[in-house]
């Protein structure tokens, strides 16, 4: 299992997205789930409409560029039509790890066709996932409560599909339940599976990974 640090490895909910919190998670081996936008042609970090004073592209790619880190990359697409603008990014960044997601369902068409990994959704709201054959893999998300069980998880690995497991943490619940569920049932020793998270650090001491 590949460990997603949420906005990157923060310690304080005001280090989310920023330099401090991505250097920790690369340092660290992390891989990070953050948010893209564009900003005058160009893309940002930014969760929400940039004002312009968000991180830009090149300060990401720095920091990447300066560990040897290979930690699974997730990109959140929050804009539509941004295909060439992370297509540059990925090459720039060297990177081979990584898939964007969240992304408008017609805009996803545009990043199959340029060869960018890409996920669909799936959750109580999404129960037909969009695009599922064309997906490289699955961001398996719960925002009321964890609905999902093993046979539905092991029905997206048969298909040969990454499984990206959204921890309860990130919609405001405890983790302990489904993390236990993940450890019981031996899905932590699947690369297929990854973990996105506020507590990286404790997911790695917990899962031994």
């Amino acid at each position: 299992m590949q460990i997603i640090a949420h906005r990157g490895f923060w310690l304080d909910p005001s280090e989310k997205n920023t330099s401090i919190a991505f250097t920790r998670a690369l340092e660290n081996g992390f891989g990070i789930e953050t948010d893209f936008r564009d900003l005058n042609g160009d893309l940002v970090i930014s969760h929400d409409l940039p004002r312009g004073d968000e991180m830009p592209i090149r300060e990401f790619v720095n920091l990447y560029a300066a560990t040897r880190n290979d930690g699974l990359m997730a990109l959140n697409i929050k804009a539509d039509g941004l295909q060439s603008l992370v297509k540059k990014m990925a090459k720039d960044l060297g990177i081979q790890n990584y898939f964007a997601f969240d992304m408008s369902v017609p805009d996803m068409r545009g990043y199959f066709s340029e060869g960018i990994p890409t996920f669909t959704r799936l959750s109580e709201y999404e129960q037909s996932p969009a695009f599922l054959n064309k997906s490289t893999g699955v961001w398996l998300d719960a925002f009321e409560g964890e609905w999902y069980d093993l046979p539905i998880i092991n029905g997206l690995l048969e298909k040969n599909k990454q499984v990206a497991i959204v921890s309860p943490e990130l919609h405001g619940r405890g983790h302990g339940e489904l993390w236990n569920f993940i450890k019981k049932n031996h899905l932590q020793q699947n690369p297929l599976i990854s973990l996105c998270t506020d507590f990286p650090l404790e997911a790695k001491e917990y899962f031994h990974v």
